[in-house]
């Protein structure tokens, strides 16, 4: 599936105001903050903040739009240059912190104060042999990551006659767990997989020492401290904010991961899927279990889904970038918001050149920080792709909706927010949207939509329990709770307690499995996602509300709905400039996430699998080891 990649404008100012990690290059030169004369005031606060906001503004575009020139032409020069426009901001970015710590202790007008504030939510190295560690260690571990290679112990022959290893790197396995129904060749390339991350497992061990260090350079007790501190409260508060949106969706979870025991027991027998306790890993069709969709066809319903083939009635009418790309600005337009500049329509990349490589992948880019917006994907007729690009132009709109304010919050509410925007349009792609537009002559009936829902669930509920236990297992490695030599025995023993999932085979001596997921390589924080993937329903539910609906919230667009699109444009306004239960209060009336709206989406289905399951344990009993 494509998924969102933030723009470096949009990343890079997140990076400094969402409790990630930034450090200076190993070869920044870094001067001390100067000695002021006498205690500061106000004034010189405010001065400083004018002056840091301004210049991270421009540092920032200058990145951005070289990185727009080095994703579509992409060659070693403009990929120094990218890095050149990195290393200016980064070495900024990390004076600008530190300098900030000056004014904490002064009394400031309620918009300084949260520009502060957020100024100081970043790891600082002020020692030269730290961040040349730093940024050596992030180096090397992303570059292993990246060239990592599974290499069969059987070779292959060559057209020379030569035997060759057949390595096969992750995307090649990816596609095994997905389409293969050989449980031994699943855990193979499993296995297979999670055997390179140990490699780098001693990096990793130092990097967290490294990284806790420029943590507590800035007044925070570790680094997972400074990442929980980005969410306008405590980090304490935090943590328990996210075990307690897990536990309300936790009955949904547990039903359809019964469900999926129960198929899976009946397709590769009793020997290889327990009756009951977590089920074995390799067997979920994804690397890290985070998504279960490549196995609808093992799950779906007896019955025939219903609706008509949306991919099939795009390629039929030949519809192409640009129409596809029509299609969802007129949802917007049709909530009451603005059309795209025509600036977007000449500047975008909506299909693959001819000419030359692009990176492909779906992104939103924000390259002045006020209209021109623009997308890179190689955009095909696809249902899939149909719903990207939805979700890409949310990312815009909400660029577009917080231009006017502040740099310092030219951002979304929270780093869940800007995920879930695109997503709760999505959700609104609908029978009954596409029958609106023209794509769809029919809208099935509602006894067909238990195909649909489940292989959503698949993607979004399963989801859930992995988005929440990566970075919950790293808060234990940075706060010294989990050491080294139990990284394993910790990451399985949250796996198994969350997602009901187990190791397929003994954990390795001196194993890293958690390093064979790249957000944990990269050292990317995780929780943002577990956020949108609750945000998402929570906004969708009140939007439908908002727009007078009152039948199955799956079934609910708010397509073409002034007033929803009202409420919804005064939320994106807002951006970073206030705490975010005041901006989710703006749009759905409730300061505190819920995931109760999760399960309204989903109360056919819940009803469904607690049906099968109930069926489905009666006739256990007869399946063959």
């Amino acid at each position: 599936m494509k998924t969102h990649h933030p723009n470096f404008r949009r990343s890079l100012i997140a990076t400094l105001v969402a409790g990630a990690v930034v450090a200076l290059p190993a070869f920044a030169a870094t001067r001390a903050p100067a000695k002021a004369q006498g205690k500061p005031t106000v004034a010189e606060a405010e001065a400083f903040i004018k002056d840091a906001e301004e210049r991270l503004e421009q540092l920032g575009l200058d990145a951005q739009r070289a990185e727009w020139v080095a994703e579509n032409f992409i060659t070693l020069d403009t990929q120094s240059m990218t890095a050149q426009a990195s290393e200016g901001f980064l070495t900024l970015s990390g004076e600008t912190a530190l300098k900030a710590r000056r004014y904490k202790d002064l009394k400031l007008p309620e918009a300084s104060a949260r520009k502060l504030m957020l100024l100081q939510q970043t790891l600082m190295l002020p020692e030269a042999k730290d961040r040349a560690t730093y940024a050596r260690l992030a180096a090397h571990m992303t570059g292993a990551y990246g060239s990592a290679k599974y290499c069969p112990a059987s070779v292959s022959t060559s057209a020379a006659g030569a035997a060759k290893p057949a390595c096969m790197p992750l995307g090649e396995l990816e596609k095994v767990l997905a389409t293969s129904r050989d449980p031994n060749r699943l855990k193979e390339v499993w296995l297979g997989w999670h055997a390179q991350s140990p490699s780098y497992k001693d990096d990793y061990a130092k990097y967290v020492e490294v990284s806790n260090k420029g943590a507590r350079t800035m007044g925070y007790a570790d680094t997972g401290a400074l990442w929980r501190s980005g969410y306008d409260m405590s980090p304490e508060a935090f943590s328990s904010e996210m075990e307690r949106l897990w536990q309300q969706v936790k009955p949904l979870y547990d039903s359809l991961h019964t469900y999926t025991r129960f198929k899976l027991r009946q397709a590769y027998g009793a020997s290889v899927v327990p009756a009951t306790g977590p089920i074995p890993a390799h067997l979920l069709g994804n690397m890290w279990a985070q998504s279960w969709d490549n196995l609808y066809p093992l799950l779906k319903p007896a019955t025939k889904d219903g609706g008509e083939d949306l991919t099939a009635l795009l390629e039929e009418r030949k519809t192409d970038a640009v129409a596809m790309t029509r299609y969802a600005e007129g949802f917007y337009t049709s909530l009451g918001m603005r059309k795209l500049p025509e600036t977007f329509w000449e500047r975008s990349l909506l299909t693959k050149p001819r000419d030359r490589e692009v990176v492909c992948h779906a992104s939103a880019w924000d390259l002045d920080g006020k209209d021109d917006v623009r997308i890179k994907m190689c955009i095909t007729p696809t249902a899939e792709d149909f719903r990207v690009i939805h979700h890409e132009l949310g990312h815009l709109y909400y660029d577009l909706a917080y231009s006017v304010q502040p740099p310092l919050f030219k951002n979304g509410a929270n780093d869940g927010f800007h995920e879930a925007i695109g997503d709760t349009v999505a959700l609104s792609i609908t029978p009954a949207y596409l029958k609106q537009v023209g794509l769809m002559k029919t809208e099935p009936d509602p006894s067909a939509d238990i195909g649909p829902l489940l292989y959503t669930a698949l993607q979004k509920v399963a989801f859930l329990p992995f988005g929440y236990m990566v970075d919950k297992w790293r808060w234990q490695v940075y706060s010294g709770q989990v050491k080294p030599a139990d990284y394993d025995k910790a990451w399985w023993a949250l796996k198994e307690q969350y997602q009901g999932v187990s190791r397929p085979a003994p954990m390795l001596e001196n194993g890293f499995d958690a390093g064979a997921k790249f957000h944990v390589a990269s050292d990317t924080p995780y929780a943002r996602y577990f956020l949108a993937h609750v945000l998402q329903f929570q906004f969708h539910r009140a939007l439908c509300r908002e727009a007078g609906y009152s039948g199955p919230l799956n079934r609910c667009s708010i397509y073409g709905n002034k007033q929803a699109g009202a409420k919804f444009q005064q939320m994106l306004a807002m951006g970073k400039s206030k705490p975010w239960p005041e901006a989710l209060k703006a749009v759905t009336g409730e300061d505190k996430m819920d995931a109760t709206a999760m399960l309204d989406y989903f109360a056919p289905l819940k009803t469904w699998l607690d049906e099968q399951n109930r069926e489905l344990a009666r006739t256990d009993a007869s399946v063959k080891p």
